[in-house]
C-alpha cells in the first residue's frame, strides 16, 4: 500500500487522517501484505478445505410429533382472558 491507495480509501470512507496516522497505517498494511505473501507460498494443492476446524457432529433428535394443546386448554388456567388471549396488567402508561 502506498499513500495514493490510502488517500483513495480515506476518500471512500470520508476520513481525513493526520499524516502520522497515515504513515502508521501504511506501515501496518505493508506488514500484513508481507505476511500474506509468505502464506501464499505454502503448497495447499492436496489439502481438503475445512468447513470447521473441529470435528464435531451435532446429535440430532428424531422428529417425533408431540401432543399439542388447544387454545381453550391453555387458557383454562389463566386468571383472566379476553378474546382468546391472556389478559395481563398494563405495564407501561
Amino acid at each position: 500500500m502506498d499513500i495514493k491507495d490510502l488517500l483513495q480509501y480515506e476518500k471512500m470512507v470520508k476520513f481525513d487522517l493526520p499524516e502520522s496516522e497515515r504513515e502508521w497505517i501504511i506501515e501496518q498494511a505493508n506488514m500484513l501484505e508481507k505476511s500474506f505473501e509468505a502464506l501464499s507460498g505454502i503448497d495447499t494443492d492436496k489439502t481438503e478445505p475445512l468447513i470447521s476446524p473441529i470435528e464435531v457432529q451435532n446429535p440430532l433428535r428424531e422428529d417425533v410429533a408431540h401432543k399439542t394443546f388447544s387454545r381453550d386448554e391453555i387458557l383454562a388456567n389463566s386468571p383472566e382472558q379476553y378474546d382468546g388471549y391472556f389478559l395481563v396488567p398494563k405495564t407501561i402508561e
